[in-house]
């Protein structure tokens, strides 16, 4: 299913639709855009071999905490993980479903996806207002053999509470220290100039629409949108293209294992391939919840994601759990997940 970000909102449109109208059974969940289009593809898939439906609300993660505290939806699902003590006093567990890339996206006369080199600094400084012109001379500097325009740089954001707002926020947090003090890391943050636009899909189209500007989204709708991606200086000082490899290389140093509920942000990671602005999307779910029969079919189709969802999420450029995780989360599954005392999960 390659989609375009027309398909992308009609689909998400229709989703919010079925959520109030879906039969019997079926899985309502809502959250981050980040992994809408493999959710997207695995829930049509799974629906033709179960006839369970999993319709998902592509709302943001501050919409996705929102919904499953609310007790709305099946699961949420977020981008931006919630820490130990806030699961605990909402009764919620997360695990990871899927790990990807988000990418700096430009709309510059001339420039094809690739061709423009920018390090985290740059990127600061322009979502801080401080560098205002394409032709400004430190991005000339990274980009000698490139023909960069007189145009006003338009720095597009995300205007809804997000987990993409707070994986960007959060590396340009790490590789600058003014950008820190002044905007900082969350998945709602302050952003003193530019354009907002809501979700992923209203990033990609609002790039697209407005000359000179720069943008952030995940990888997938980058890739299927043709859009001018960046690459990045990563924490090793080399020059890194978003792809499933480069996100890989950046999940391979994670400790899962000792990662209290699962709590492991991934931006800026070591390592000569990995790309900087990498991270995991999780999902929400009440340790003990009110009707446990939604819960259980919603783990059969995550089970099943894990299992046979890897080709279809490849084929997007996300980066399927390894092995050992999934066996790691089943297990919390089992033993965390629980109605009357005993264990949904089996």
């Amino acid at each position: 299913m390659q989609l375009n970000s027309i398909k992308i909102s009609a689909i998400a449109a229709l989703a919010v639709f079925l959520v109030g109208t879906g039969a019997a059974g079926d899985i309502s969940g809502a959250g981050a855009t980040f992994p809408y289009p493999i959710y997207a593809k695995w829930a049509d898939a799974y629906k033709k071999l179960t006839n369970v439906g999993m319709n998902y609300q592509s709302i943001g993660s501050g919409g996705g905490i929102k919904q499953i505290k609310a007790k709305t939806v099946t699961f949420g699902a977020s981008d931006m993980p919630l820490k130990p003590d806030d699961l605990k006093s909402a009764g919620l567990l997360q695990f990871p479903m899927i790990i990807g890339g988000v990418v700096p996206v430009v709309n510059i006369v001339g420039v094809k996806p690739g061709q423009l080199h920018l390090d985290g600094a740059i990127i600061a400084s322009i979502y801080l207002g401080e560098i205002t012109q394409w032709d400004d001379p430190k991005i000339k500097a990274l980009n000698p053999k490139l023909t960069l325009p007189n145009t006003a740089i338009a720095p597009v954001y995300r205007s809804d509470g997000s987990g993409t707002n707070f994986l960007f926020s959060d590396y340009l947090s790490k590789v600058s220290p003014n950008f820190q003090s002044k905007i900082g890391a969350n998945a709602s943050v302050q952003w003193p100039t530019g354009i907002g636009a809501k979700g992923n899909e209203g990033v990609a189209n609002m790039t697209k629409q407005t000359d000179g500007a720069m943008g952030y989204v995940e990888y997938a709708y980058a890739k299927q949108n043709n859009m001018a991606f960046v690459t990045l200086t990563n924490k090793e000082g080399k020059t890194i293209t978003p792809s499933t490899e480069s996100f890989q290389a950046a999940a391979a140093n994670a400790d899962w294992a000792t990662a209290d509920s699962y709590y492991l942000i991934l931006t800026n990671q070591a390592g000569a391939k990995s790309w900087p602005i990498t991270g995991a999307s999780f999902i929400l779910l009440y340790k003990q919840p009110e009707d446990p029969v939604p819960v259980g079919e919603a783990l059969k189709f995550f089970a099943w994601a894990y299992k046979d969802g890897a080709t279809m999420a490849a084929a997007l450029d996300y980066v399927p759990l390894p092995a050992a995780l999934v066996t790691q989360v089943k297990k919390t599954w089992g033993s965390e997940i629980t109605a009357n005392g005993h264990p949904i999960w089996k």
